[in-house]
């Protein structure tokens, strides 16, 4: 299996999700013969299969919250994986508020908690080791979902990071400090502010204490995208001497390329 990263939407809040103005569904990670799927919003299994991505070699499912945009789609995805439990394969990673029942939001009934082979349940500090990767649960700050977490993944020839859904906190350098990309939720553009979500400003800020060799920028609202999402991109990186890349729907890296250094010329090809 090749090293891919994709991006299967980049679709942000209610309104842009609601109209599909972009695309849901969340992302793939594929690296040392593994797939994570993480985020499985709306479209999920549609989107995975146009990029030509089979659930049914999912290592992980992951998800970041219990939210209809991050999570709409967890139970087609683990019925598809698992042939609806007939192949118990795969893992679910996941905060207490997804698989609890005593939550009050069953979004995972008993019949598919019983597909995988485990459900893992975190918090932020946790740690996991799924053969030669660690994944590490970081701390997101969202009002609406006091239990959301974010991801960061240490595979042998890369990093990655993924902030889910959070505003900015003050330890958030502490916590994505030395990764070599860095995927960020960003669904508020330059000056303005929303509680739960970071914003082109939020952005700068972070990147401004920690230098990753790139930084993804996807989750994009509605306001976000009435301005221009690439010169948002340019701006940024021309004030944080950061290389940024404006996901698009259907987007495929190579993330080992992606973490050598290697700078990424123009972001027209991304229009």
């Amino acid at each position: 299996m090749q090293d891919r990263l994709i991006f299967l939407g980049t679709g942000g809040d209610p309104v842009v999700v609601g109209k599909q103005d972009l695309r849901s569904g969340g992302f793939v990670l594929q690296t040392e013969g593994m797939q994570f799927h993480v985020d499985p919003g709306p479209g999920a299994l549609l989107n995975a299969r146009l990029a030509g991505i089979n659930p049914r070699e999912n290592t992980a499912i992951l998800v970041s919250h219990a939210h209809i945009n991050h999570c709409n789609d967890v139970n087609a995805l683990i019925s598809a994986t698992t042939f609806s439990g007939l192949d118990p394969q795969s893992v679910l990673i996941s905060p207490e508020s997804l698989v609890n029942p005593e939550e009050g939001k069953e979004y995972v009934p008993e019949f598919f908690r019983n597909c995988v082979e485990r459900i893992i349940v975190v918090k932020p500090g946790n740690k996991i080791a799924i053969n030669r990767i660690e994944v590490h649960v970081t701390k997101a700050v969202h009002p609406s979902e006091e239990k959301a977490v974010g991801f960061k993944f240490l595979c042998p020839k890369f990093t990655l990071a993924y902030t889910g859904d959070t505003q900015y906190y003050k330890e958030m350098e502490d916590d994505y400090k030395d990764m070599d990309i860095l995927i960020m939720n960003v669904q508020e553009p330059f000056n303005r502010k929303k509680a739960g979500h970071l914003s082109a400003d939020d952005v700068i800020t972070l990147l401004g204490k920690i230098k990753p060799k790139l930084a993804i920028i996807t989750h994009f609202g509605s306001k976000f995208l009435q301005e221009d999402p690439i010169h948002i991109g340019r701006e940024i990186s021309k004030l944080t001497n950061v290389q940024i890349v404006v996901a698009k729907d259907g987007m495929s890296i190579n993330p080992v390329d992606s973490s050598s250094g290697t700078r990424q010329k123009t972001l027209n090809i991304y229009d």
